[in-house]
């Protein structure tokens, strides 16, 4: 009988051992991200992933270990530069943030840190691929759609320009009139899907966030990108062009608007009159 009855008793204590244990971990774990953070914000980066790494090791479970390491690395990146190196880092921000959302599918954090590791290394399919899962995890979000948008616009202005300078031109930004016929052909077919994609993204963006003045620019140059699209059709192209003027002085008076709250705001409310 007193065998038997020691079974439980030595199975709760190998618990409570397992908890104290655990428990332990995490401390050491919390311990090990608080310097990985301080290391962070003095800007040491490898000293913060090595903290940071060891804080994964010692509680896998926890995401934002995680987080912070794909983080600490996603610092390291170098934007537009595709050296075997630089896409190495890339690549280890990248599957840190995919360990996070294995547990965590919609973790908003890790999706928006890979699109943007894909825009900043050229990888523009995978980084929009991405955009669409922040967007379908967070509908609220401005910053995919205009993402999204930037890139369509990337794509149209390096189509365009290729196009313009075969036939020995220069953007003139309105809608290019004397571009010969087929090349105006050539630019309708490759451009007009990322154009009209594009401007919806912006304009979702802005419905979004209406003060978003960046989101603003793009739209004034997407709509002079429409405009090459228009080929002979002279109102068209007139109307395109004073959507991108409107957009272009809306987004210089809400940027203004913008630099006003933010001064206000850093000022404790009152704004000398200059």
């Amino acid at each position: 009988m007193n065998r038997i009855a020691r079974v439980p008793v030595l199975a709760a204590a190998a618990l409570l051992l397992l908890v104290n244990s655990t428990g332990c971990k995490r401390l050491e774990a919390r311990d090990q991200l608080n310097k990985g953070v301080q290391a962070y914000k003095a800007a040491k980066f490898e000293e913060a992933i090595n903290h940071f790494q060891n804080a994964v090791n010692l509680d896998p479970a926890y995401p934002m270990t995680r987080i912070f390491l794909a983080t600490a690395y996603a610092q390291q990146v170098v934007p537009d530069l595709t050296t075997p190196e630089n896409l190495k880092k890339a690549q280890l921000a990248i599957d840190s943030y995919k360990m996070v959302l294995d547990q965590h599918p919609d973790d908003v954090t890790s999706l928006k840190g890979i699109a943007s590791l894909y825009f900043s290394t050229g990888k523009m399919d995978l980084a929009k691929e991405w955009q669409q899962k922040v967007m379908k995890a967070d509908p609220t979000d401005p910053e995919a759609p205009y993402t999204i948008g930037v890139i369509d616009w990337k794509d149209a202005y390096k189509n365009a320009v290729t196009v313009l300078a075969a036939a020995g031109l220069q953007d003139d930004g309105k809608g290019n009139a004397k571009l010969p016929k087929g090349s105006c052909a050539t630019i309708k077919k490759d451009n007009t899907a990322q154009v009209d994609e594009g401007l919806q993204y912006l304009h979702k963006s802005v419905e979004l966030r209406p003060s978003y003045d960046d989101a603003m620019s793009y739209l004034n140059l997407m709509y002079r990108r429409k405009a090459d699209t228009d080929c002979g059709d002279t109102n068209a192209q007139v109307a395109d062009i004073k959507q991108a003027d409107d957009w272009r002085d809306k987004a210089m008076g809400t940027r203004k608007q913008n630099e006003i709250e933010k001064e206000k705001k850093s000022s404790g409310g009152i704004v000398m009159d200059k």
